[in-house]
């Protein structure tokens, strides 16, 4: 009987025991339970306020861009297209403005870079092209005198590609002058044919040393390219270089024509143009003929690359053509 009492208080004292490890067990549950609740409360506290404060300042943001928007602004407005000789949209304009303390820079004319382009027409009128900068006031120009069928004929030379002896040829047995823009490279390199050009009575115009984009250079850097290339010259002929000047690439500013003005020279760009350029895609003898034929008209500068075969070959008709057609071969002296 007393072995039976003593296993039932064993048994008795086991289950309180174990009636005590449950209960604390789940307190602990409990509280962790608490725990976690509290912190995900606190977390969804903090992301309402990191959102609210977010919220403010998207809105600050969003007034401050409102009122700066609603600010007058003092930038000019400029035509962000460039077009080609056929009226077609090409790259924006690329604005350069030159810092008023850049070094080598007196000037305070717009460097916005432009490229010079026309539209051609149907009608054998000269073309409309660009009207941002008033020409005029740079003694720049792209037509003659259009009150009559005046023609005149230009080349452009960066290097010798052994056409300018025949293109020289052929002016002579039209006794047509035209006018050669050559760079210093070109006069270093074909030093006979320069001073055939100057015997035979053409214009030997000035296109730089190095054939740079202006705007992209200095003042200083802009007058040797233009200064070194007619000293060299007249190193080369004794004599002075005409003072016409064309752009490289038929890239300039407000800038760059106020300094080549102030050099003495008459800024030539063009009126009749093709892709002539390309020696390995020549477009032929006949296309460039074409060219002619389609686009002529009274006070057209012509274009021509003298390292083109298609222009050489085509020379002589179209010189023919166009005296057909009642025009004259006028010299760029007469320009004003």
């Amino acid at each position: 009987m007393k072995k039976l009492f003593m296993m039932f208080f064993i048994f008795m004292v086991i289950t309180v025991f174990l009636t005590a490890c449950d209960s604390k067990d789940i307190a602990m549950e409990d509280e962790d339970k608490q725990v976690i609740e509290n912190s995900q409360e606190e977390i969804q506290n903090e992301d309402t306020e990191m959102e609210e404060a977010n919220e403010e300042e998207l809105e600050e943001t969003i007034e401050e861009k409102q009122e700066e928007d609603a600010e007058p602004k003092n930038e000019d407005i400029e035509n962000p297209v460039n077009k080609d000789d056929k009226g077609n949209t090409g790259n924006q304009d690329k604005k350069e403005e030159v810092s008023k303390n850049e070094p080598g820079t007196t000037t305070k004319l717009s460097n916005d870079l432009k490229s010079w382009w026309f539209k051609r027409n149907n009608e054998h009128l000269p073309p409309g092209a660009q009207s941002e900068i008033d020409l005029s006031k740079y003694d720049a120009y792209y037509l003659g005198n259009i009150s009559e069928k005046k023609i005149y004929l230009t080349f452009d030379e960066g290097y010798e590609n052994g056409y300018t002896s025949k293109i020289l040829d052929i002016l002579k047995e039209n006794n047509v002058k035209a006018a050669f823009f050559v760079t210093k490279s070109y006069i270093k390199s074909q030093p006979e044919l320069i001073k055939r050009m100057v015997d035979e009575g053409h214009v030997v115009g000035n296109h730089s040393v190095t054939h740079p984009s202006l705007p992209s250079k200095n003042d200083e850097e802009v007058k040797y390219e233009i200064t070194e290339t007619a000293r060299y010259f007249e190193e080369i002929t004794g004599k002075d270089m005409d003072p016409f000047f064309r752009p490289p690439a038929g890239e300039y500013s407000e800038r760059t024509l106020q300094i080549t003005k102030d050099l003495g020279y008459k800024t030539i760009f063009w009126s009749m143009a093709y892709k002539d350029w390309d020696v390995n895609d020549q477009p032929g003898k006949e296309a460039a003929l074409k060219h002619v034929v389609d686009n002529h008209h009274p006070g057209a500068i012509i274009l021509l690359h003298a390292v083109s075969s298609s222009n050489t070959e085509a020379l002589n008709d179209m010189i023919q053509y166009l005296k057909a057609q009642g025009y004259d071969f006028a010299s760029l002296y007469e320009i004003n």
